[in-house]
């Protein structure tokens, strides 16, 4: 196995503009408030996150999830949820292959056929406010990635 390094030579800017932050913060607090299900909201962004290698992201959502009562087998499968048979429910598989088709977008689109998995569990509104989350998600892990923010340094 290759462990990919990459040197620091360039100095990154940890500044984000309060403004933005604040901006970013109301759009992922609304999408969460309005998908009703706060475990299922802290599945889709660590399943972003880990698409995404957000090491910030992960250590913050999986405290939280934890603290919405997320089982650790939860946890530690959840990047093999598709063959973690029993440990999540058909309406929180839609949510993930849904996380995950926005986030990588192969295609350059959503498929069809995980587009209308979801939308057979979710209604319209739901259906919006969690593609939003994970819009909002991918925001915040292209944010903490692009200036390299490392785990730790957040208030629950």
């Amino acid at each position: 196995m290759t462990v990919r390094t990459t040197p620091r030579t360039t100095r990154r800017t940890t500044l984000l503009d309060p403004a933005v932050a604040q901006a970013m913060s109301a759009v992922s607090a609304a999408a969460k408030k309005g998908l009703g299900d706060p475990a299922l909201a802290e599945l889709v962004v660590i399943r972003a996150s880990q698409l995404n290698h957000c090491a910030f992201c992960l250590d913050m959502h999986l405290g939280i999830a934890r603290a919405y009562g997320v089982s650790e087998d939860r946890l530690d499968m959840l990047a093999a949820w598709e063959e973690a048979e029993g440990l999540f429910d058909a309406r929180e598989r839609a949510a993930l292959a849904l996380t995950e088709a926005v986030t990588v977008l192969t295609d350059g689109f959503v498929p069809d056929d995980v587009y209308d998995r979801a939308a057979a569990h979710f209604d319209d509104t739901r259906l919006a406010h969690l593609i939003a989350l994970i819009v909002a998600i991918n925001n915040w892990n292209r944010m903490m990635v692009g200036r390299r923010i490392p785990p730790g340094g957040h208030t629950p």
